[in-house]
């Protein structure tokens, strides 16, 4: 699951980065209302924790900006604001679920597993499905789909498993299919807004994809655009 983290204090939102990263969570943090709309408008996000009182620009203004765009990822508005006429006007700019500082780390992590379980939500897309190509975010597992009607031994030649980080960059793809991912947009998503990597450890990651695809027999394609980044579509190439 990946998780922006928008919270002016710097120390509580490093605190809450590690504290989900040690639980096998992906985390990115920001700390101004600016940087917040940028992130979230610029980057595919499973769950954003919005701090109420920013600098720049307000989370009740960033809500309403994200629920504006079709934007529709849960949000937990958190603040220290907790009256219940905060409370209200913060679910109805369409926040998820409100917590009230301080809280604890434990039901942080229960407000987000509460939101897991909620019909439509991320819960659900697990699975992911673009043209010839199903994939298990649970399992990792990439298939070409009928598999069903195939033998046991074939089988294995119509699947793959993903290591993780080839895992959390076909989920992007799989998230925008036939869109231009930039080269930015795929590193934050996938390393972190923070990530420490070599630019072309993403060169390296989309050639592992394409082998994958290419060993599956799949119709499916990852495109190179000049000068911006790559773009996952169907081989119209017969």
């Amino acid at each position: 699951m990946h998780i922006l983290i928008v919270e002016d204090d710097r120390e509580l939102c490093s605190v809450l980065q590690d504290q989900l990263l040690s639980l096998d969570y992906s985390a990115d943090c920001c700390h101004t209302g600016t940087m917040a709309l940028y992130f979230a408008m610029s980057n595919s996000y499973d769950l954003i924790l919005l701090d109420r009182m920013l600098p720049e620009v307000d989370g009740l203004s960033i809500l309403k900006t994200l629920r504006q765009n079709s934007i529709h990822v849960p949000v937990i508005l958190t603040t220290a604001l907790g009256t219940v006429t905060d409370r209200v006007s913060g679910l109805d700019c369409g926040a998820d679920d409100y917590l009230v500082k301080p809280y604890d780390i434990e039901e942080l992590l229960a407000r987000i597993r509460a939101l897991s379980r909620r019909p439509h939500s991320f819960s659900e897309e697990q699975k992911l499905s673009y043209r010839d190509l199903d994939f298990d975010q649970n399992t990792r597992i990439l298939t070409k789909k009928d598999f069903e009607k195939n033998t046991t031994a074939e089988f294995e030649t119509l699947s793959k498993k993903l290591s993780r980080r080839e895992a959390d960059l076909l989920e992007f793809f799989l998230r925008n299919p036939e869109t231009t991912l930039t080269r930015e947009q795929l590193f934050s998503r996938v390393w972190g807004a923070d990530g420490m990597v070599e630019d072309g450890n993403l060169d390296t990651y989309v050639y592992f994809l394409r082998k994958h695809l290419r060993a599956l027999k799949s119709c499916v394609v990852i495109v190179t655009v000049h000068r911006a980044g790559y773009r996952m579509e169907e081989n119209h190439v017969s």
